[in-house]
This record gives structure tokens, C-alpha cells and sequence, in this order.
């Protein structure tokens, strides 16, 4: 017989704590959920999405009402729970039921504050907590024009861009000195007032509200210094209040919230608690990450696991879900007189940084316009790591290095966070996807909850995919699961509206999540260097990982140096420097690559930029999706069977295309003679040596799929190759599909197609034209000559010993 658990709490903790309950044992119980909404259960941090019009009501459910039927679980919806008799284990509905329990949780959640204030109860003043709440205020967007929201927090701004974007005049009213008081300082609270107020909204801020004004419905508000402002609509977004009536009326020890223990027991036998109905150590927690956190003790406590680990209290971030406007709070940013803080200002890029420390551990981080190292220093924090050896400003750029956590998160511990927002470690990650088969980020996030609320680790979870499964991912009908909307489509608008930077295409064309993800960030980016060489800026943030470390990542989280040796070519002094190299940093691997150059394997990732510098050679982009190096065999110089000087001709081709960026990698193919010993019948680009001038092949690719490539045509010179080399480079890069190899794009335009634009002189010409443009637009300054993470690792690892360290080759 099943023992019969209750959940009281149809919300976000009571429901994550089932699904825990059912992953460790599905056959233990027979589950009945009370809710009070008319709703399964749904994401509520969603809410601002919806209104602010990126996502519908039916996006955000998370647990369809099937998903109920298939765990056979009993949902009594709409029908809240009003009674509990603790003697008896019964708990009774609104609408009469009655349900017997041998174990209860307690999810009831929180109420949202409302002012008591004369003319709260009128009509046209709503909270902002539900999807009631929300569809009123969209019913209300629809028929009047200006709008109020009182509460400069987080929920506040959300709602105030949201109605903005349901074309309503906004004006928010905030007591405090400054936006989100709680999570940010001053200066990052004023910064983002500026940014809001550029964006449209309007802003009272010290103003505290006495009174609604009007009749049945709203007309106005009116404030302590007496001052008045009109309005049709007033959103009340200034806190919530832990929903503990219940509680309180069967005699479970309440204070502020429900008091739990570490393990969420109640002060009643067989009663439980999870949520923002629980307050444990003297903390209420109103984010979803530490109720997670919670749910995942309680279910081990529930199924009897092995070694239960207590409940300690949770550290918690806070990211604003409205575009244009990037911030990141997280840890205690408001009692820190007497600590000490490291502060960075861009005032012309808008981009502010500051930590508090303590006893030299972050304690508290506020970031504005750059919130990409958010991740690192959080996980810093919570793991208590200290920073030492670092002084000032540098340790702002140097920190995460410190830690060991790159920019990329192949390189975290598995117990590092990615999804803050819902407790998601890289090490939950990888076991649901190769545990589960997945292969999306949309799967992922169904499992794990990760990049399912505020969407910002979404290209960490992609990157992890990307890691696990290669070319093995899938995504939507688009470029991926942020837009529903193909290659052709995206550039026909970059073109048409002359967008210039990534965060522009997700905005103006309805991205889904407005960061974009590690799919799409690197397309849009490439796509945005074909349209426009000259005024886009190359975002090296949106790159793939290999490619801003100009290394490719091993599966232990090591990189590969592969120095460039144009035409497979090296020297004594070269093989020396590689040796010596190899030898003083204890490289595990020296090994002559698939494509004739030598690589270090197994080289740590602080290594990378003494060794680059020690080497003093440049990177063969073996990790790029661009031209690579060129293999060719010794040809007529020295095989008796040559008919050309391919190496010479290898090194031409390198020298005239190295560095041009593709869809895809983009491998080339010198052979002396008909016997190919490079392969070049396999290369997207192949040159085959024949006594009256050179076989053209292309569209060949190994791999998996092995496609053969197609005789382009003959010639007789060195420069008919190099032209056609750089119209099929060009071409490639106008039509094709980011990700897309060489051979699927020839099939997708036709063979016969492709060649009749190769061959067209007028055409070859406009293309290498269109090529060298490109190449000077951006001045060759997007080379590295001595490789690392873009060169800023470099700058960020020098920076204190030698500030006379610059950029080299820019």
C-alpha cells in the first residue's frame, strides 16, 4: 500500500519537490496536489515575458495537465485548501473535499504586498503575481493609456517595461534613492533609472503614496508631500508576504514565514514545508533557486536516501529580464560598512563592476552592462574561495582565471553553478543529458528547470550539448530554438534595417531569449561580418569557445596549441622552440596533426599565453570555423612523381586566405599528382597537380558523412587557383548556412549552379572583390599573432607584472 502524501501548493517549490520525489522513487506514493489557481503548474518568473510579449501563457506552463495524468498524481485545481486537521491527517478544500495524508507538504507560497492605503480596493488596482494578475493588466493595456507601477524592484521594472511594450505611458513610483535598493549600490541603481528612462519610462523616485484616487475605478494617486499623478491603471509591485494562515491556524511555529529545520520538517510531525512559505535560520527566500534547493533535501528526506545532506541556506543573484538593460546582483550588496569593495567604471560604455569582500572572500557583486563574469564570481562566493595575490582593478579582469573558471564552461567543476536561477549545476547537466538522451536545450531545460527562467545560461547549457553530442543537437525549425526564423530570413532583415550588432538582431527581430544562445550568438555574429565587414565590430563574446581561446578544448577540459606551419613546412629553430616548450610546461602529448603541423595536447589553460609568447609563432586555427591550414604533399621539388610545386602553392593559398572567417571549417588540399596523397579529393577546396596545369575540386568533406568532391574544372596557373579559391571562399560565406559544410551547401544550391557562378569571370571577379573588401574592412586586426582568448587573457594575466604588455598584430 502507497503511502498517501499531500501537497498543499500547486506553485513552483511544491511541484519541483514532486518531480524530485518521483526521479528517486516513483512507486512510493500516492500524491494529491491542492492548487487555488485555475492553472497547472507554471513558471512565474515568466510572467514579465509574457507581458512584455515574448512568450505566451501557454509557453510558460511547465507541467501540462497530462504530465499530472501520466505520473498519476491527483490535481484538485481551483480549489485552495482551507483547512487542516493534523490530528485526523485530513485536509479540507474550499469546495468540501477532504483528503486524508500520511505526510503533508506545505507549499502555499507568498501573497504580494498590498499598500494600506485609502482606495487600494478600487478597480484598476492590481498586483503583478499571477497570470490573472497578468492578463488583467494586458485586458487594461488594451483600453487605457497611462500607468503606474509602485515598486522600483525587480517584479517592478519587469511589469513597467512590460506594459510599455503593451503601449502604455509608465510612470514607476519608488520610495527609495534608487532602482532595486536591495540588490544594487547607487551607482548601478542609477545607471539603470538612465537607461529605463532612455528607453521611455518615468520615474518618482522618493515618493511615498498616500491615496488612490477616484470613484469605482482609479483615476489617479496622491502622495505624502501632496502632489498627485493621473493614471487608469496602478500595478503594485513592492513585496510579498509568506502565505502562512494555514499554519498559524494548526499551531505550527510561524514567524515571519513557516519555521523549518534543515531537513524542512515542520514543528508538527509529518508535516513538511517548502518555498517562500518557509523561513528557515531566519531567512524567507523569494527566489526560485534556494526553494529548489529545498525541494531537492525534502524529496531526500521523504524517499529515506543514503547520507541526506542538511539545508544550510542558499545564495542568491538576482538578473533583470528587461532588453537593453544587463544587471547582476548577487550575495549581501547592502550591510557592507566596513568592508572592503573593488569598483570599475566605463562611464562611456556604461559598463560598471564592483565586489564587497570580506576577510578576502566575495561577499557581495554588483555588475552593469557586463554581466558575463556573473556566473564565475557567484560561484566563487558560494564556494568561499579567496582572492589573493591580485590587487585593484585587476582583479576584476583577472579573477575568474584565478578560479579557474574560464569563459567557458567546459572548463567549471561539475558542482559549479550554470542555472542560477534555478540551482542547476554543470554536473546535473551533463548527467541529464547523457542519462536522458538528450539533445536540446529545450530538453534539457524540462529535466533540469536549466535556462527555463530568466534564459541567460542558455548557451552554456548549448555548450555542453555541443560538447557531448557534436553535430549530434538539435534545434528548432530556425537557426535554433530562440527564433523560429531561417538563415535567409535573418540576413534579408540585417540588410533591409542595417542591423549592426547581435543584441540589435535579437531585439528588433522578436528573439525569444533576448541574450540569444551559444547556437546563435556565433551565427548571428558571422553573418553580421559577411553583411557588413566595414561597420560591424566583431563581437569576440559571441564567438565559439575554441575560437576566442584560439585553441580547441579536450575532453578534459585541456587545450591543444597548434602553431601554424604553412604548407606543412617547419624549421630547425621552430622544432627547438616546440621541444623546449613541450618539455618546461610537462606537455602531455607532441603530435604530428591530420592536416602536417605539430601540436602540444594536454596544455593547461593558464599555460596558454606564456606558451604562445615563448613559441613566438602564430596559431594554425585549427579550432576555427574559417580557412584552415593547408596540407600539401613535397610535390615536384622533391617526389618523383610530382608535376607541380605544391608547396609553394600551399603556402600562396595560405598566406593570400588565412584567417578568413567561413560557415564551417574550410580544409584545402595540395596534391603533386594524380595519386593525391593529401587526399584533396575529400577537401571543400581540392587542387590535384597534372602535367598541363591543376584539377579544381570542391565540396568534399570526410568525416562521418564522406562525400566526394566534384571536378570544379582544370587550369593552368597558380593565380586561376588562387581566384577561384577566393570566389568559392566568398561565395560560401554569402549563402551559406552558419554550421554548414561545404558538401550539404553544394547540394542545397546545385552543383551545377555553383559552377556556373565560379566560372563566370564577371561574377569570380565581383566575388574576390567583394572578398578583399571584407578582408580590409576589418584590417587583418582580427588576426592574433600571438593566440590566447582574444589576447585580453593575455592582458588579463600581465596586466599586474607587466603593464607594458600590449596587443600584438592589432
Amino acid at each position: 500500500m502507497k503511502e498517501r502524501l499531500v501537497v498543499i501548493g500547486n506553485g513552483m517549490a511544491g511541484i519541483r519537490t514532486v518531480e524530485e520525489i518521483i526521479a528517486r522513487d516513483s512507486e512510493r506514493y500516492s500524491i494529491t496536489v491542492i492548487g487555488k489557481e485555475n492553472y497547472p503548474n507554471y513558471n512565474r518568473i515568466m510572467l514579465s515575458n509574457v507581458l512584455q510579449n515574448k512568450m505566451t501563457v501557454d509557453e510558460m506552463v511547465t507541467n501540462p495537465y497530462e504530465w499530472y495524468q501520466e505520473q498519476k498524481i491527483d490535481l484538485i485545481n481551483h480549489d485552495p485548501a482551507v483547512g487542516i486537521d493534523p490530528q485526523q491527517k485530513r485536509v479540507t478544500t474550499e469546495h468540501g473535499r477532504q483528503i486524508d495524508y500520511d505526510r503533508l507538504i506545505l507549499a502555499t507560497g507568498s501573497h504580494p504586498f498590498i499598500l494600506p492605503i485609502p482606495g487600494a480596493d478600487k478597480a484598476g488596482v492590481v498586483a503583478f503575481r499571477t497570470i490573472d494578475d497578468t492578463a488583467a493588466m494586458m485586458a487594461a493595456a488594451a483600453k487605457y493609456r497611462r500607468a503606474v507601477v509602485i515598486g522600483g524592484g525587480l517584479l517592478g521594472l519587469e511589469a513597467a517595461k512590460g506594459l510599455q511594450e503593451q503601449g502604455m505611458e509608465v510612470t514607476v513610483v519608488h520610495l527609495a534613492k534608487w532602482l532595486m535598493e536591495t540588490q544594487l549600490d547607487e551607482k548601478a541603481g542609477k545607471l539603470l533609472q538612465a537607461e529605463l528612462e532612455e528607453q521611455g519610462l518615468r520615474f518618482l523616485m522618493e515618493h511615498s503614496t498616500s491615496e488612490v484616487i477616484g470613484d469605482t475605478r482609479v483615476e489617479g494617486l496622491r502622495f505624502a508631500d501632496g502632489t498627485e499623478i493621473a493614471t487608469d491603471l496602478v500595478v503594485m509591485s513592492i513585496g510579498i508576504r509568506p502565505a502562512v494562515e494555514l499554519a498559524r491556524e494548526i499551531g505550527l511555529t510561524v514567524a515571519r514565514g513557516i519555521v523549518v529545520d534543515d531537513f524542512m520538517h515542520t514543528s508538527l510531525p509529518d508535516i513538511y514545508a517548502v518555498g517562500e512559505c518557509v523561513e528557515h535560520n531566519g531567512t524567507c527566500y523569494g527566489l526560485v533557486a534556494p526553494l529548489f534547493e529545498q525541494g531537492k533535501v525534502l524529496a531526500n528526506v521523504l524517499t529515506e536516501q543514503a547520507d541526506i545532506k542538511p539545508y544550510t541556506g542558499s545564495s542568491t543573484f538576482t538578473s533583470l529580464k528587461v532588453s537593453g538593460a544587463d544587471l547582476y546582483s548577487a550575495g549581501d550588496v547592502l550591510h557592507t560598512e566596513g568592508l572592503e569593495s573593488i569598483e570599475a567604471y566605463d562611464s562611456a560604455a556604461k559598463k560598471y563592476k564592483k565586489i564587497f569582500l570580506k576577510e578576502g572572500k566575495i561577499t557581495g557583486i554588483v555588475l552593469y552592462g557586463d554581466t558575463e563574469d556573473g556566473s564565475r564570481y557567484y560561484n566563487m562566493m558560494k564556494k568561499g574561495q579567496p582572492i589573493t595575490d591580485l590587487q585593484s582593478i585587476a582583479v576584476l579582469q583577472a579573477i575568474g582565471e584565478q578560479a579557474g573558471m574560464g569563459d567557458d564552461v567546459l572548463s567549471w567543476d561539475d558542482e559549479e553553478t550554470v542555472c542560477g536561477c534555478n540551482g542547476v549545476a554543470k554536473g546535473d547537466v551533463l548527467r541529464a543529458i547523457r542519462e536522458q538522451g538528450l539533445t536540446s536545450v529545450a530538453e534539457v531545460g524540462k529535466v533540469t528547470k536549466a535556462g527555463t527562467s530568466c534564459g541567460k545560461c542558455k548557451p552554456q547549457v548549448q555548450t555542453l550539448l555541443t560538447a557531448e553530442l557534436g553535430e549530434g543537437v538539435t534545434t528548432a525549425s530556425g537557426i535554433c530554438g530562440c527564433t523560429e526564423l531561417s538563415r535567409d530570413q535573418i540576413m534579408t532583415q540585417i540588410y533591409a534595417k542595417k542591423l549592426l550588432s547581435t543584441k540589435e538582431v535579437f531585439q528588433t527581430l522578436g528573439w525569444q531569449n533576448s541574450e540569444g544562445c551559444g547556437k546563435c550568438r556565433p551565427a548571428v555574429n558571422f553573418y553580421l561580418n559577411v553583411a557588413w565587414p566595414a561597420e560591424h565590430a566583431d563581437e569576440k563574446a559571441s564567438r565559439v569557445v575554441n575560437e576566442r581561446m584560439h585553441a580547441n578544448i579536450q575532453k578534459d577540459g585541456t587545450f591543444s596549441v597548434i602553431p601554424r606551419m604553412r604548407g606543412g613546412q617547419t624549421t630547425p629553430q621552430q622544432l627547438i622552440k616546440l621541444a623546449q616548450v613541450a618539455e618546461k610546461y610537462q606537455v602531455p602529448l607532441v603530435k604530428v596533426t591530420g592536416s602536417q603541423r605539430i601540436g602540444l595536447y594536454g596544455v593547461k589553460k593558464q599555460d596558454l599565453p606564456l606558451i604562445w609568447e615563448e613559441l613566438d609563432m602564430e596559431a594554425a586555427q585549427a579550432y576555427a570555423k574559417a580557412f584552415r591550414s593547408v596540407k600539401t604533399c613535397v610535390g615536384k621539388r622533391f617526389c618523383r612523381f610530382g608535376t607541380q610545386d605544391t608547396m609553394a602553392l600551399g603556402v600562396k593559398l595560405e598566406e593570400t586566405f588565412e584567417y578568413i572567417d567561413t560557415p564551417h571549417k574550410f580544409k584545402v588540399g595540395v596534391s603533386g599528382c594524380p595519386r593525391s596523397c593529401v587526399e584533396s579529393a575529400v577537401k571543400d577546396f581540392g587542387i590535384i597537380g597534372v602535367e598541363n596545369g591543376f584539377q579544381v575540386l570542391i565540396g568534399g568533406n570526410g568525416g562521418t558523412e564522406l562525400v566526394a568532391a566534384q571536378l570544379l574544372t582544370t587550369v593552368q596557373t597558380e593565380a586561376e587557383v588562387i581566384d577561384i579559391c577566393g570566389a568559392l571562399l566568398q561565395y560560401y560565406r554569402e549563402t551559406g548556412i552558419y554550421g554548414e559544410r561545404t558538401a550539404p551547401w553544394v547540394e542545397r544550391l546545385g552543383f551545377e549552379h555553383v559552377k556556373k557562378v565560379l566560372l563566370d569571370p564577371e561574377k569570380r571577379q565581383a566575388l574576390n572583390e567583394a572578398l578583399r573588401a571584407a578582408a580590409a574592412a576589418k584590417g587583418r586586426q582580427d588576426t592574433w599573432r600571438k593566440t590566447t582568448e582574444n589576447v585580453d587573457l593575455r592582458e588579463k594575466m600581465y596586466t599586474i607584472d607587466r603593464p607594458e604588455f600590449v596587443k600584438a598584430g592589432v
